[in-house]
């Protein structure tokens, strides 16, 4: 679980994956800063928390996007589009 992201001052501590939303754990060597990323390939959008020192690591990676609301950072939700009927007639 452990595993060197590609920047190699960053070490993955934990990630999981629901649907095309991967939410990962991440801890800087070289700055001691733990960060939260998540990538929603369906939509093509991507953000990434910097946990102050006070937060719950856990909490914001089980919750990320709660707490990007609560930041004010805004992501994309993609609605599926309608379906046209078209008369039988």
């Amino acid at each position: 679980m452990f595993e060197a992201t590609d920047d190699i001052s960053r070490t993955e501590l934990a990630s999981r994956q629901t649907n095309s939303i991967t939410v990962r754990l991440l801890w800087s060597r070289s700055t001691n800063l733990v960060t939260v990323a998540v990538d929603d390939a369906a939509n093509d959008d991507y953000f990434e928390l910097i946990l102050d020192e006070h937060e719950r690591a856990l909490d914001v990676f089980h919750h990320p996007f709660a707490h990007a609301a609560a930041r004010g950072i805004e992501f994309r939700t993609r609605r599926p589009e309608p379906e046209v009927l078209r008369d039988a007639a």
